[in-house]
């Protein structure tokens, strides 16, 4: 795929209007990510809105419930006809292959083709120290993010969100097949905000990254077309 192609954006606005505004800015995007905040202000209205543009739609709903629960939420949302579609992996294995299986069941009712199903491997504002001290988890870092995604893999998911630093490690490990999809990338050029594991664009598809989640600094920056060309054009020389 193409650089553009790569480039998830964020729609991290508050409401439909704000929404369809930035999509009217930025008519090159052609991937856009829709999260709790907008899904919970708009419902599937912003859905349709996408797709009547010919968009493609990340549902970035971070699914995290018992087994039953989490296999309702997927069947209900592989209706909307959506590219990816997130789910934590610490839902555990039973609720990941339920959600696997109701994806498709989901979409086969509508007519659609299914979701990837993305597991989040660990958010990307927590830290090393954090995932220690706060949540108590004894494992390093990277060996949590890896557990995480081999779990997801192992019950019949697509992919894994994870952090541009931990990419290398689980595309070796996970293998070419598995999307990759890395939040918390920043250019050179961007404030880091509270991501607090991030690489450049270029950095990340160099460790293996299939797609890049990148938000404010396109999407707050004074020229967002300017700094959207800037990103792609980065990547492009990767190529």
């Amino acid at each position: 795929m193409n650089a553009e192609q790569r480039i998830i954006v964020p729609l991290d606005v508050p409401d439909e209007k704000s929404a369809i505004a930035l999509v009217d800015q930025l008519p090159q995007v052609s991937f856009w990510k829709v999260g709790l905040e907008l899904f919970t202000s708009t419902g599937p209205k912003i859905l349709e809105e996408l797709k009547s543009r010919q968009k493609r739609i990340f549902l970035d709903l971070k699914f995290h419930d018992i087994p039953n629960t989490v296999a309702g939420a997927c069947q209900a949302a592989a209706r909307y006809g959506v590219d990816l579609l997130t789910i934590h992996a610490t839902a555990g294995k039973d609720a990941l292959k339920a959600a696997t299986e109701a994806a498709q069941t989901g979409a086969a009712q509508a007519g659609v083709e299914p979701p990837k199903l993305i597991a989040i491997s660990l958010l990307t504002s927590i830290s090393a120290r954090e995932l220690a001290f706060d949540l108590k988890i004894p494992l390093e870092l990277p060996e949590y993010a890896l557990a995480m995604a081999l779990l997801a893999q192992e019950a019949g998911l697509d992919g894994a969100v994870c952090s541009p630093q931990e990419a290398a490690q689980l595309r070796q490990t996970c293998g070419d097949d598995f999307l990759l999809v890395c939040p918390g990338v920043r250019p050179i050029w961007a404030d880091k905000a509270d991501q607090k594991r991030s690489l450049t664009p270029a950095q990340a598809i160099k460790a293996g990254a299939d797609y890049l989640v990148i938000g404010r600094p396109i999407t707050n920056a004074t020229e967002p077309e300017l700094a959207w060309k800037r990103i792609s054009e980065e990547i492009t020389t990767l190529a």
